[in-house]
């Protein structure tokens, strides 16, 4: 390692729960190849079962990487984390940007460049850094494992001397990309599956995974890919129609977010009290409340006979492949920042632009800062405001992408 070589830092994540690393061994020669030095504190990559010889093997070396010129990780940092962090550093991660008690203004008080993984904007070409949808897809494969030892009851249709036994009804509300993994997953077990959503765009990908397509009329596509906030009349005919069929399913998994708002409500009491007993439904929405009138987040309950499970970090419980896919993306979106060896993040670049939530510095006022008039043609860009370019975090819950195909996990 030289002086002049720019530093990546590999922290360790210290969130209760959280497994995940930022980067694996496999990333570290692609990112020296680029003429990057590699740095991991020990014992990050622990949780996911990445020892530290495995990243000295892959040439990376064991040491402060909050030092580092980019510091990666995968939660948020805390308020002692980003006293650790000085100016001049740049951030890579997820970031909170719309909670209220995001980290982004203490990093932006510290002098820190930060970017945002929520904010990455949805373009075919910003897929490989889109880390809300790779996290979202183990989410979406976890949720139907969990649901499965929860029930009393099998998922495949089994015919045995003994009798059939029928196959379990699931039913799937939040049809984005945790949403269509778990309709895969469910079908690879077995069940019958039944996918909602208020975008009613999305029914053939419901279809293409194999699920039925719960029609209740009502079409709420907003802006972007996202769903609008349903009106008063909408949201009570929703209501009335989603209680009357969410009684006739074994399983319900919820994955509906409304970006910057609390999660809807679509599993009322009412509608839980009607379930046969033993049925299950899983929440991935707990982080914003809840899809379920009767969720406790974080908490597995049981209510008229019906278990409620509320996972608050499922991609945590999959450490491995979970910080692999993780990986990548970090690894894509250094590859856009870095030029010859530096970090050179191009804010005329809108993936660039986008993601960053705090210390951007444009072309213009680099210019700026060095006198030199900059070029006419070119046009300033205010620093991004959090609140305008990021999304909320947790999930890609709400998306609507590629659906995965029957050999995806």
């Amino acid at each position: 390692m030289t002086d002049a070589q720019t530093t990546i830092g590999v922290v360790r994540e210290s969130a209760q729960g959280e497994r995940r690393v930022a980067l694996v061994p496999k990333a570290v020669g692609s990112l020296t190849a680029r003429g990057l030095a590699v740095v991991v504190e020990p014992g990050a990559g622990e949780g996911a079962l990445l020892p530290d010889d495995l990243y000295t093997g892959a040439g990376a070396s064991i040491g402060d990487a909050w030092a580092a010129d980019v510091v990666v990780k995968v939660a948020p940092p805390t308020a002692d984390e980003v006293k650790r962090l000085r100016a001049g550093q740049s951030l890579i991660g997820f970031l909170a940007p719309r909670n209220p008690d995001s980290p982004v203004p203490a990093l932006k008080d510290a002098g820190v460049q930060a970017f945002a993984l929520e904010s990455i904007p949805r373009i075919s070409r910003a897929q490989s850094m889109d880390a809300l949808s790779s996290q979202a897809n183990v989410a979406g494969y976890k949720a139907v494992l969990v649901a499965a030892c929860e029930a009393t009851r099998f998922f495949p249709m089994l015919t045995t001397a003994a009798g059939t036994v029928k196959p379990a009804t699931v039913l799937v509300l939040g049809v984005g990309v945790a949403g269509l993994q778990a309709l895969a997953t469910a079908k690879r077990l077995g069940a019958r599956t039944t996918g909602y959503d208020v975008r009613p765009e999305v029914a053939e990908q419901v279809r293409s995974v194999g699920a039925q397509w719960l029609d209740v009329g009502i079409d709420a596509a907003g802006e972007g890919g996202y769903a609008r906030e349903l009106t008063d009349a909408e949201r009570a005919e929703q209501q009335k129609k989603l209680e009357e069929a969410i009684t006739g399913f074994d399983v319900v998994i919820t994955t509906a977010l409304v970006p910057g708002r609390a999660a809807p409500r679509l599993v009322t009491a009412v509608a839980v009290a009607g379930m046969a007993p033993g049925s299950v439904i899983v929440d991935l929405a707990g982080e914003a409340g809840g899809n379920c009138e009767l969720t406790e987040p974080g908490r597995t309950v049981c209510k008229h006979d019906v278990t409620i499970v509320s996972p608050l970090n499922l991609p945590a419980t999959m450490p491995e492949h979970a910080s692999e896919l993780y990986s990548k993306n970090i690894t894509a979106l250094l590859e856009l920042l870095v030029t010859d060896g530096k970090l050179a993040p191009d804010f005329e670049d809108e993936v660039v632009a986008a993601s960053c939530v705090t210390g951007c510095v444009t072309r213009q006022a680099a210019d700026e800062r060095s006198g030199e008039e900059p070029n006419a043609d070119e046009r300033s860009r205010e620093e991004p405001n959090a609140d305008e370019r990021s999304r909320e975090e947790p999930n890609a819950d709400e998306r609507s992408r590629e659906e995965p195909s029957a050999g995806d996990s």
